[in-house]
């Protein structure tokens, strides 16, 4: 009887790198790589209990970057049985993002598979309202290409 709230308890604990990000909207403007635009709103809730994280996100709804509305869905899960924090991230082209989620300290590291590249964006606190946010190909804890680096800063709580 005692181990299901323990489970669910450490299924929160796992979570915690989340806390600053949750119950608020977070804005970034910036530029790719590449040239083209980064614009994005993202809003962090818990649900089931705290056991998930969902994530809405704004931003470019069209290739041409003239349309601007909700973007992707996304939610990040402890997965108890491997043992580590997995997410999906659904958007409004279709697609599905799915990787693994890790902490360092108050940073958030987010490691999928783009194509045929590995890629990492980091979410790295800077203070309760503003995060460093980085996209790029991460090895060895240092960053071998960067293609996009901007902040996202509190507009809502």
């Amino acid at each position: 009887m005692l181990v299901w709230p323990i489970t669910v308890l450490g299924q929160q604990y796992r979570l915690y790198g989340f806390d600053n990000l949750v119950n608020k909207t977070w804005k970034a403007d910036g530029v790719w790589s590449n040239g083209t635009k980064f614009k994005q709103e993202v809003s962090f809730n818990y649900d089931l209990n705290k056991t998930l994280v969902i994530v809405n996100s704004k931003g470019f709804i069209n290739k041409e970057q003239t349309a601007y509305g909700n973007r992707s869905h996304g939610v990040r899960q402890f997965n108890a049985k491997q043992n580590n924090i997995q997410f999906w991230e659904f958007d409004v082209f279709g697609d599905v993002t799915q990787g693994k989620v890790s902490f360092k300290d108050k940073d958030i590291y987010y490691h999928y598979h783009y194509g045929d590249t590995m890629v990492t964006d980091c979410w790295e606190y800077i203070n309760d309202n503003t995060y460093k946010f980085t996209v790029g190909s991460y090895k060895n804890d240092k960053w071998e290409s960067i293609y996009l680096q901007t902040e996202f800063k509190v507009i809502y709580k």
